[in-house]
């Protein structure tokens, strides 16, 4: 009954095996010794000026979900412009398709940069 299921058991008792004999090797094998350049916060080579916890405006978290959002369109573009590279008679309905979805981020775009969240005060 396990049977076909056999090779991937085989290969996730592999993957967690391995992972744990290059952690507990890394550990057993490491000579790690404890200096003030090692425990020193790297930044730039800069001293810390200030605390690393203190709060963000919303609107750099904003500005990052706008990359984010805006990055993933690159994402699709790929694929579709091999798609329609590969793709003879429907090629047409492939450029509307891309042209609509190029709009709504169109829209998208012009309305996050009428409300302000593109401005950095």
């Amino acid at each position: 009954m396990l049977q076909p299921y056999a090779p991937m058991l085989i290969l996730i008792a592999f993957v967690i095996a391995n992972a744990i004999l290059m952690l507990g090797a890394s550990h057993l094998l490491s000579t790690y010794r404890r200096t003030p350049t090692k425990i020193a916060p790297y930044e730039s080579g800069m001293p810390v000026l200030g605390d690393a916890r203190e709060r963000f405006s919303v609107k750099f978290y904003l500005v990052a979900m706008l990359f984010i959002i805006f990055d993933i369109e690159t994402v699709f573009m790929i694929p579709w412009a091999v798609a329609f590279r590969q793709m003879g008679e429907m090629a047409g309905l492939l450029i509307i398709e891309m042209l609509v979805f190029i709009l709504i981020l169109a829209v998208g775009y012009v309305y996050i940069w009428k409300r302000g969240a593109l401005q950095w005060d």
